[in-house]
């Protein structure tokens, strides 16, 4: 049994589109997330981690939105700016930039306790600089993502994209940044469910990630 790390039942669903029915289940677990500049560190270090609670094949996920014009901003750090920010502040920022696109990105991390054969999806087989952001557990040691027996365990990365621009508040559903984000004349808040999982970042990501997975 794959499990999805997630407080979010809308990820599973949309996770189930793309694999067997009865394939994947919900894990609500709090892993550390660490602050780093991008998506794939934060990933694999909150599989490993997962893996580590479950004793079981685990798929975590970490996304964000990428402004051009803001250097990448939010990125990594879109969740804390939505919580603390707000969507409207955000646009507020671009709203007189020349350059206005911005793209939906993420990353899924799948770690099994097993190695990969050679692929051309990345690798993750440790990142000393996000295990020193971590820091030591409460007991000064190892914590729950970091080495064990001797070696880093590998975390397969899929990676999902959907480019977009950054517009006027639009549309009453979706969440976080999906009203300010326009994809294709429609903002993410405007389209329904089906329509925005189509396209979505999270659901390339999985798509990429189902195909692998058949197989493994």
């Amino acid at each position: 049994m794959l499990r999805y790390v997630t407080t979010n039942p809308g990820k599973v669903r949309e996770a189930e589109r793309y694999l067997p029915d009865g394939s994947v289940e919900r894990l609500d677990f709090d892993y550390t997330e660490i602050q780093a500049d991008a998506l794939g560190p934060i990933a694999a270090r909150g599989a490993r981690e997962a893996y580590w609670h479950a004793g079981e094949p685990v798929l975590v996920d970490d996304a964000g939105l990428f402004v051009e014009g803001l250097d990448g901003f939010p990125g990594p750090y879109s969740a804390y700016v939505e919580e603390t920010l707000g969507f409207e502040r955000v646009h507020e920022l671009v709203a007189d930039l020349d350059d206005r696109r911005a793209a939906f990105r993420c990353t899924l991390g799948y770690c099994d306790g097993e190695g990969f054969a050679a692929s051309p999806d990345p690798v993750d087989r440790g990142d000393r600089n996000a295990a020193a952001a971590a820091g030591p557990g409460e007991d000064g040691g190892r914590q729950d993502g970091d080495r064990r027996d001797g070696d880093e365990l590998p975390v397969k990365l899929f990676e999902g994209y959907v480019p977009g621009r950054i517009v006027a508040p639009r549309g009453d559903g979706g969440f976080g940044y999906d009203p300010i984000f326009e994809h294709d004349g429609e903002t993410f808040a405007e389209m329904d469910t089906d329509r925005k999982n189509a396209v979505s970042h999270r659901g390339r990501a999985l798509e990429k990630f189902a195909e692998w997975y058949a197989d493994r």
